[in-house]
């Protein structure tokens, strides 16, 4: 295809743009390796979030300064931790539990035990080089 000479900077602007469109495409987490890779502590590297994807970092990531960072522990056997900023700009820490949802092969279903906040999920959208990208939302109740 040949443009004309004025329409070729609107063609490159394009084909710019369309090559910098990232589609989310999920990652398998429903295997024993990638479950092990999930667990561990994470804290939101809220300066990489873009739109509704939340990114996180392993706790012993090198983060720039910040005024607390909140985040979460996967743990064995179904345990789970939300971390949330304290009073005193530490972290607290709230129990709870997580589940694959349903048939779902990237979606964790998060109770927290005080039972304050509805159940929410997380959708893994990526998990390599100690990166973790997902978007959360509330769990809709059945009606």
């Amino acid at each position: 295809m040949i443009f004309r000479p004025s329409m070729r900077p609107l063609a490159v602007a394009f084909l710019l743009l369309v090559a910098a469109c990232e589609r989310r495409k999920s990652v398998v987490i429903y295997s024993p390796a990638s479950m092990k890779q999930l667990e561990g502590t994470w804290l939101n590297s809220h300066e990489e979030n873009a739109g509704d994807t939340l990114v996180y970092r392993p706790n012993t990531y090198h983060f720039p300064p910040a005024r607390g960072r909140t985040g979460f522990a996967f743990k064995e056997y179904g345990r789970f931790e939300q971390f949330d900023i304290a009073p005193t700009d530490g972290l607290t820490g709230r129990p709870g539990t997580w589940v694959i949802e349903g048939n779902s092969l990237n979606k964790v279903r998060i109770h927290l035990n005080e039972g304050q906040e509805p159940d929410y999920e997380m959708e893994v959208f990526s998990l390599k080089n100690k990166v973790l990208k997902l978007r959360k939302q509330p769990v809709e109740k059945a009606r």
